[in-house]
């Protein structure tokens, strides 16, 4: 893979840190990623350019799902203009209709 585009940051691999109880409660899925005495939680956190999105479904998903709990989020934000948000939202909802995923993902 070339090197990341301008404006992005490479992913970061690393084990995730356990928040203590003063940081907060945890969310559901991170309950779920508590490292043992047996295994380890690593986590991939950074940025990743559009054209590289495919490459993480063919290359790292298959890598990942040899684990257990695996769990992918989405963080998209795009700037557009105000007299084309309202369709491009209306959009939107419409794919995550289609695809199932409506109650997964929600526009803010």
């Amino acid at each position: 893979m070339d090197g990341p585009a301008p404006g992005t940051e490479e992913a970061e691999v690393g084990e995730e840190a356990v928040p203590s109880e003063k940081e907060g409660p945890k969310a559901e899925t991170e309950a779920e990623f508590e490292a043992t005495e047996e295994t380890r939680v690593i986590r991939l956190v950074g940025t990743v350019p559009p054209e590289v999105w495919n490459r993480l479904g063919t290359k790292i998903l298959p890598k990942l799902r040899g684990g257990s709990n695996l769990t992918v989020g989405v963080n998209f934000s795009v700037t557009v203009r105000r007299d084309l948000a309202q369709g491009l939202e209306s959009e939107l909802r419409q794919i995550f209709a289609d695809t199932g995923l409506a109650e997964r993902i929600h526009l803010e």
